[in-house]
């Protein structure tokens, strides 16, 4: 390590006071994705308060009863489920420093992450199709904000997904990899924990009478 004097020439002798060091400090990465995360939590804070309030306003239009197809949306979370369970997989095998399997895992949670966009694109399109378009009604413009801004951050959490496994391909399981790693592991239980929620109050909830 280089050590400086306080005049700021380079010294030799071992009891310079000043030295330089590291200014970016290891935990500070996952400490700011934190300060993201949190953000995140206010932003679906809001679009669920939205909804608790929009939720019944049909304005003579269908209700969630009439428009919700359980089945489908509950294939659609254990796809997203099975995919929080297989980046475990992904995590523990980087643990291990096994790149191959790490990069496996990634690769089935990402297909998980598509299948699970295609049936919401597929809903979606469905519910504009059957003139339930977000324009339609409070309750629909509350739907659309919300299960549509969680699918776009999945979509967001695909694209670093396919650019992580890339990143490892070319460099390996780097200590800057690993960091990586572990940020999108947090974004995308994220992700998980909010889907469960929509999937109880907004689908559960909404089949309701």
């Amino acid at each position: 390590m280089s050590e400086i004097n306080a005049n700021g020439a380079v010294s030799a002798d071992p009891s310079a006071r000043y030295y330089v060091r590291e200014h970016h400090p290891e935990n500070g990465t996952l400490l700011g994705f934190w300060i993201y995360l949190m953000s995140d939590c206010l932003l679906f804070a809001g679009l669920f308060a939205a909804y608790a309030v929009l939720g019944r306003s049909y304005a003579g239009g269908p209700s969630g009863a009439e428009l919700f197809d359980l089945p489908l949306v509950a294939l659609n979370t254990g796809f997203l489920l099975l995919s929080s369970i297989t980046y475990g997989f992904a995590m523990i095998a980087s643990q291990r420093k096994n790149l191959k399997a790490t990069i496996a895992w990634l690769v089935v949670t990402g297909i998980f992450g598509l299948c699970f966009l295609y049936l919401e694109v597929y809903e979606f399109l469905h519910l504009i199709h059957e003139g339930a378009g977000p324009q339609r009604s409070a309750f629909l413009s509350s739907f659309f904000a919300l299960v549509g801004t969680h699918g776009l951050h999945v979509t967001f959490g695909t694209v670093w997904l396919v650019t992580l496994c890339f990143q490892l391909a070319k460099h390996g399981l780097t200590h800057e990899n690993n960091r990586r790693l572990m940020c999108l592991s947090m974004f995308w239980h994220f992700l998980d924990v909010i889907w469960i929620g929509v999937f109880t109050f907004v689908y559960l909830m909404g089949v309701l009478p």
